[in-house]
């Protein structure tokens, strides 16, 4: 199965973008027909987030998703070299020029927006130390080989999400390296609390917070805007907004916040497929 599936990611690496592109379009419209649930968790969640939720803009939140999933091939059997040619513009590089200056770690944030993979290869490709990316191990267990071996690569680690990959990134940090991590994913029991998140309680990651506020770390949030017509990339890079406490509540709804600003400024290209509302095991339903 593993020697087929790392075909099958090589053969669609080697797609040209606007191939790869068109064919997630097409897959995409394939299951907004024939998955109503998937139809209708997004315009759910599109509502909730008081944006577009009409047949058209779902349709193509769900075409969206799957090119995502597709350029997953890009960023795991490319070259770094070849993943750094799709990109047409950076935005925000300011900033990390700013703490590495001031000899500081750098947290980067990212939602599940955009080409999240390929933008972190590209701020990797253009530091001067190591990004250690965190990651969930995927349920379908042939796909981590192949993952681990894209993202490190280089420059690039991969730190599981449990507590030797939280070591790992502590460690990164407080040597003034670089760490990337998605904070909309929900967290088993005990590492999350309820904040709201576009207007609907979601059990929400602490990590992200704790990390943040380390003596010398800076968090940035950024995504990979992806071009129309497959022309490639365009990566954005912004502050964080607000101040984070000891709050383990307050910081994770001011987290939730700053993602919600930065998701709509791309809507179309977040992961609102995604299940973001779900309530785990063994906690307790909010209140």
């Amino acid at each position: 199965m593993s020697v087929v599936i790392r075909f099958i990611f090589y053969f669609l690496g080697r797609l040209p973008l606007p191939l790869l592109n068109r064919l997630g379009f097409i897959l995409g419209s394939i299951a907004y027909i024939f998955a109503p649930k998937l139809r209708q968790r997004i315009a759910t969640h599109l509502k909730l987030a008081n944006l577009p939720h009409d047949n058209k803009t779902v349709r193509k939140v769900a075409s969206e998703a799957f090119c995502s999933g597709l350029e997953l091939a890009i960023a795991w059997t490319r070259s770094p070299e070849y993943i750094v040619s799709l990109f047409r513009s950076v935005s925000g590089w300011e900033y990390i020029e700013d703490a590495i200056q001031r000899n500081q770690g750098l947290l980067l944030i990212t939602p599940h927006l955009g080409s999240y993979d390929l933008a972190g290869r590209m701020i990797s490709e253009n530091l001067p130390f190591d990004l250690t990316a965190m990651y969930r191990p995927p349920k379908k267990k042939y796909l981590e080989p192949i993952m681990i071996a894209g993202r490190e690569r280089g420059r690039g680690h991969a730190a599981p999400a449990n507590a030797s990959g939280v070591r790992q990134v502590v460690r990164a940090l407080k040597k003034q390296e670089a760490v990337i991590i998605l904070p909309d994913q929900v967290p088993q029991a005990g590492e999350g609390v309820w904040a709201t998140f576009f207007d609907k309680k979601a059990y929400t990651m602490t990590l992200a917070a704790r990390l943040s506020v380390m003596d010398n770390v800076v968090p940035l949030l950024f995504c990979g805007e992806r071009l129309p017509r497959g022309q490639g990339f365009n990566l954005h890079i912004v502050p964080f907004s607000g101040r984070l406490n000891n709050d383990k509540e307050y910081n994770a709804q001011l987290i939730n916040h700053n993602v919600e600003e930065l998701i709509r400024r791309f809507p179309t290209q977040y992961l609102f497929s995604y299940n973001r509302y779900k309530i785990p095991a063994g906690v307790n339903p909010p209140q």
